[in-house]
């Protein structure tokens, strides 16, 4: 491909990849002849997309201004694009272990227990990041209270830029949510999201991490096998309440963990909201999602019950707080403290 014409085509982008078109894939060939005349090939699956023509029209006009007195001539070849990865290096090479925190269905606190988890991390003294890769939901902004954070972006000798994480209680974050306003609703295509995914695994100044934990969106999707094939993840957390339900939506998880093609280990189960204690009558539980459901099926598959979490409302508080509980309540540090070890055992000591 000529450069010159490389580099004029990636001004031109796509409406719905919104990357430009040399890197999504749309060029096939530009090139150039000695007598200054100009051939490009488009390549789209079907030349009747409606944003064939118009990108075919782009580009027609953009060379005829910048080559006025050159033959330009633009055709269309139907093929799946091929899109281009981009040359920026990865920034997780000092990244020791990854854990994916995934949940079958939204609403059982997973988003809760990654960040108690990595609070419980950072208390046995490891350097620990969060994604948040909940693009849907992203809530890991208001459970460090960062939400008023931008990320500053740094450039580094060789001109590739990068993103600098915030900080809040000694633990990294990355998150979605610093690029949209709480009240944007996310209608994105799954390439969208997956570029921007992308570029918040790679191109977020990391430095060394002893465990990074990905906050995935709940249930099953093109979003987990994505991250999946992104980063080599050491093991999953499964998060679940005690509720059948809840419990019926785990099983698809674990499966997808397990299946051939992905094949990542399931560390454990963490069955979250296990009952409810009122401070007034300290030695009662109240099992308001039902009692054991998460225990029985890890039993039945053999996966290991990491822990279960009960209704603590400084649990609740702390969320809304921007001060993961963890961190200042003796009594969820126990029980993430413990998660924490079975984890840590499961997983090996030197990277």
């Amino acid at each position: 491909m000529n450069e010159q014409l490389e580099a004029l085509l990636r001004q031109i982008i796509h409406p719905e990849t919104e990357h430009n078109i040399v890197d999504s894939g749309f060029v096939d060939r530009a090139d150039m002849g000695d007598d200054g005349s100009v051939a490009i090939t488009l390549r789209f699956q079907k030349a009747r997309d409606p944003f064939a023509q118009k990108i075919k029209r782009q580009v027609e006009e953009l060379m005829r201004s910048t080559f006025p007195n050159n033959q330009v001539m633009v055709i269309i070849r139907e093929a799946a694009p091929k899109p281009r990865r981009q040359e920026n290096p990865t920034t997780t090479s000092d990244i020791c272990r990854v854990i994916a925190i995934a949940s079958g269905k939204g609403g059982v606190g997973k988003s809760t227990v990654t960040a108690n988890l990595a609070v419980a991390l950072r208390q046995r003294g490891y350097n620990v990041g969060i994604i948040d890769a909940d693009i849907y939901g992203p809530s890991q902004t208001k459970m460090f209270g960062v939400e008023d954070y931008i990320p500053e972006g740094e450039r580094d000798e060789n001109g590739h830029d990068f993103m600098i994480p915030a900080q809040s209680y000694g633990i990294k974050v990355m998150s979605i949510g610093f690029f949209i306003r709480p009240t944007d609703a996310l209608m994105w295509r799954g390439g969208m999201a997956v570029n921007a995914l992308h570029q918040l695994i790679h191109q977020t100044r990391w430095g060394k991490l002893d465990y990074l934990l990905i906050d995935l969106p709940p249930g099953t999707g093109d979003i987990h096998l994505s991250i999946i094939k992104e980063l080599t993840i050491s093991g999953a957390v499964i998060v679940s309440t005690p509720q059948q339900i809840a419990v019926a939506d785990v099983v698809r998880g674990v499966e997808m963990f397990r299946h051939e093609a992905v094949n990542i280990p399931v560390l454990g189960i963490v069955e979250n909201m296990a009952w409810f204690t009122p401070e007034e009558l300290p030695n009662n539980r109240y099992y308001i999602f039902g009692k054991g459901g998460a225990r029985r099926y890890a039993e039945e598959v053999g996966v290991e019950l990491l822990g279960e979490v009960p209704i603590i409302q400084s649990i609740m508080e702390g969320g809304d707080e921007g001060r993961p509980a963890g961190n200042f309540d003796s009594r969820v540090e126990e029980y993430y403290a413990e998660i924490a070890a079975k984890i840590v055992d499961k997983l090996p000591a030197d990277c």
